[in-house]
């Protein structure tokens, strides 16, 4: 059954999945933003593929007096690599429309998923990491608080109200995704018409 060509309208739908992910390079992916009294306007800080931007001085000059590290590009050692993952995936699904095989749309689907889950495995451990390993001389210190941020949505920390989520790009990689769930669904029920058509036909 994996072996079947795809049509063209699903042709159509993997290229443009494929396609839509490279916005990733020219967008940012993740966004972290605090509100306070001080700062009714927010902070806000973005994480790109391959570097950070916005409030990220303000934002380390806040949390030193609660003794979190210092963010910064070296915090995060998958701006080295993760262009390159995204290169990869990308290439794989324009391959996966011109092939027109459905192992190949299956394989797109399951690269775009393992991507997601490990950027949202990734984002809670350096959450964590910053959240909790303090520095014990910093100047304000409450017994038993942590500062990790959310992994996604809001979360209130001190006089802070924080939130973290996906950013532009993010919500487009997200897109490519329900595009393939799209054509994954055409499957099942294309499957499942010719199996009502042909009860006792074998794949």
């Amino acid at each position: 059954m994996v072996m079947k060509k795809i049509d063209s309208s699903n042709r159509a739908l993997v290229l443009i999945a494929a396609l839509l992910m490279i916005t990733a390079y020219f967008t940012p992916l993740w966004q972290i933003s605090l509100w306070a009294p001080q700062y009714p306007e927010g902070l806000n800080m973005k994480i790109w593929i391959d570097r950070l931007s916005g409030d990220v001085d303000i934002i380390n000059g806040v949390n030193h007096y609660i003794g979190m590290k210092l963010i910064g590009v070296e915090m995060f050692p998958e701006f080295t690599y993760l262009i390159y993952v995204f290169a990869f995936i990308i290439a794989f699904g324009v391959l996966a429309a011109l092939i027109a095989r459905r192992w190949a749309v299956y394989s797109f689907f399951a690269m775009i998923s393992l991507l997601g889950i490990g950027v949202l495995v990734d984002m809670y451990l350096w959450g964590y990491d910053y959240g909790h390993n303090l520095d014990p001389t910093a100047a304000i210190k409450v017994p038993g608080m942590a500062y990790q941020p959310p992994l996604l949505g809001y979360k209130e920390l001190l006089n802070f109200l924080a939130y973290s989520g996906p950013d532009t790009g993010g919500w487009i990689i997200a897109f490519s995704g329900i595009l393939l769930v799209i054509v994954l669904s055409r499957f099942f029920f294309e499957d499942k018409k010719i199996k009502l058509q042909n009860p006792y036909r074998k794949d």
